[in-house]
């Protein structure tokens, strides 16, 4: 092999090895960035249920799993925010064994790259626009039980935005779309419910006041 063979040879070498280091690099500064944002998680969320139990302006709601005789802690319950109130006459709510369509969206408490929460899960995208929103339908049994204490609830055509300490969601599960030990945020609209044997014609768009 002539000298100059040898000499591009070990520039190639050095090349593929920077390559090499600065795909390392990367992967590790990546690795770092996921860590750091949700670095301390569980502890974050404590303190997250806490402010929310401490908010007098949030309702308070017990999850309906719990024995309401005993003593609640702040992770027995779910917080809410009325967005708006429903525009159906009647005070009736979904039970356990009924059906709901619902637009949503859910999102984890704010960390350092998501100012408003990462968004792991929704039924629409963009802004909410009531003309437009995307639907779910689902037994409300079939759900978490914060998100079912929700919706046992509401009224239809109600907006909440509801506060769900993990406790009441996945615990110290993980996924795909959320660490173990993640609080849940969840823009909820309640279109309509209906009870078993019942049957609703298609979701049609129709106004919701913001």
């Amino acid at each position: 092999m002539t000298n100059s063979c040898r000499k591009w040879l070990g520039y190639v070498g050095v090349i593929l090895f920077t390559i090499h280091c600065s795909l390392f690099t990367v992967s590790c500064s990546e690795d770092e960035s996921a860590a750091d944002e949700f670095d301390n998680w569980q502890e974050r969320n404590d303190a997250a249920t806490a402010e929310w139990a401490a908010n007098s302006s949030l309702r308070k709601i017990r999850v309906y799993t719990q024995d309401e005789s005993a003593p609640g802690s702040n992770s027995d319950y779910i917080y809410v925010e009325e967005l708006t109130s429903g525009l159906e006459k009647g005070n009736e709510c979904p039970i356990s064994t009924d059906t709901a369509c619902v637009a949503y969206r859910g999102r984890l408490i704010p960390s350092a790259t998501y100012s408003q929460g990462f968004v792991f899960d929704q039924s629409y995208l963009g802004d909410f626009n009531p003309a437009t929103m995307g639907t779910a339908t689902f037994r409300v049994s079939g759900t978490r039980p914060g998100f079912a204490t929700a919706l046992q609830n509401m009224k239809k055509g109600e907006r909440w935005r509801v506060y769900v300490p993990y406790a009441q969601m996945y615990g110290a599960t993980s996924d795909t779309g959320f660490p173990a030990y993640s609080n849940m945020i969840f823009d909820i609209v309640l279109v309509d419910f209906w009870h078993p044997g019942e049957k609703r014609p298609s979701f049609k768009a129709k106004k919701i006041d913001n």
